[in-house]
């Protein structure tokens, strides 16, 4: 079998699953790169040239990124050839990074520094409803409700449906928005104001890394940052981390719990035991 035959059974494969278009892709290029490196059929690929490939290749990335390129190597050759290249290849373990964190302040600057009605409704939005880009970009008209204000996210991240608040400070002009698209006849409730087209994920990064320059934050800011900012400050606030799982949309509360590790005002709250032993021992110095 050669290596076009092989993507084109892996795309059918991977479609047939109901695979998300993002993973879709980066299970095709895992399997293409891995072929053209080999210089190989794909009958012939065994395990010494998945190592190579990876001590070539992913030596210096992270954790994440060698355990999605194992997982699409052995899906594919399982999948069409029925044997598996990695399975006696050890995966390493994921790093637990602590994600940024906006805070409050920032967030509002971010707000506050956006150059358009529309980017200051789609930076408000992400952050008051925690969404992750992908499902902002495929957001549609029909799925707000504004009599119960509350909206739905619809086959998010695990093909799973999920609901959403409307804040009542965006809510007057997100019915403006709504109303622009309808008038236009827009099926989404952001589109390219040229085209018609839905925004990309690429063009809401480009807003909120231009925002947040302008802002003059410092921190490295993504839309993602956004809903761990969101999470965190509900967090924060004291609201129960089950009811953050729901809204992030998590299906492991084990997930949502990253941010009792990141929230850096309960932190602050935390009263040093040498306070506590001040207030009653009062007689103890506390020359250093």
């Amino acid at each position: 079998m050669k290596k076009e035959e092989f993507l084109k059974k892996l795309e059918t494969e991977l479609k047939i699953s109901k695979n998300s278009p993002y993973t879709i892709r980066n299970y095709l290029f895992a399997n293409s790169e891995l072929l053209e490196f080999s210089k190989k059929d794909p009958d012939l690929i065994d395990e010494d040239d998945v190592k190579l490939y990876m001590a070539d290749n992913l030596s210096e990335k992270a954790a994440t990124s060698i355990i999605v390129f194992l997982s699409a190597v052995r899906y594919a050759f399982k999948s069409i050839l029925k044997k598996d290249p990695t399975i006696a290849i050890k995966r390493p373990k994921r790093e637990k990074k602590i994600p940024t964190v906006l805070t409050k302040d920032e967030v509002r600057s971010l707000i506050e520094n956006s150059n358009t009605k529309k980017s200051k409704l789609i930076i408000s939005l992400m952050y008051a409803c925690g969404f992750r880009v992908s499902e902002l970009v495929n957001l549609k008209v029909v799925d707000l409700n504004f009599e119960e204000k509350i909206g739905q996210v619809r086959q998010a991240k695990g093909r799973k449906d999920r609901v959403f608040n409307i804040p009542n400070f965006i809510l007057p002009k997100l019915k403006k928005q709504v109303e622009k698209q309808k008038e236009n006849n827009r099926e989404y409730l952001f589109t390219n104001s040229t085209s018609g087209n839905k925004l990309t994920t690429r063009n809401i990064q480009k807003i909120v890394n231009k925002t947040a320059h302008k802002a003059g934050i410092k921190k490295s800011v993504s839309p993602h940052t956004l809903r761990h900012s969101f999470a965190t400050h509900l967090l924060e606030d004291g609201v129960d981390i089950r009811y953050i799982q729901a809204l992030l949309g998590h299906a492991s509360i084990s997930t949502t719990e990253l941010y009792t590790h990141i929230s850096n005002q309960k932190i602050k709250e935390i009263k040093s035991p040498l306070d506590t032993l001040q207030k009653t021992l009062p007689k103890v110095s506390t020359d250093i």
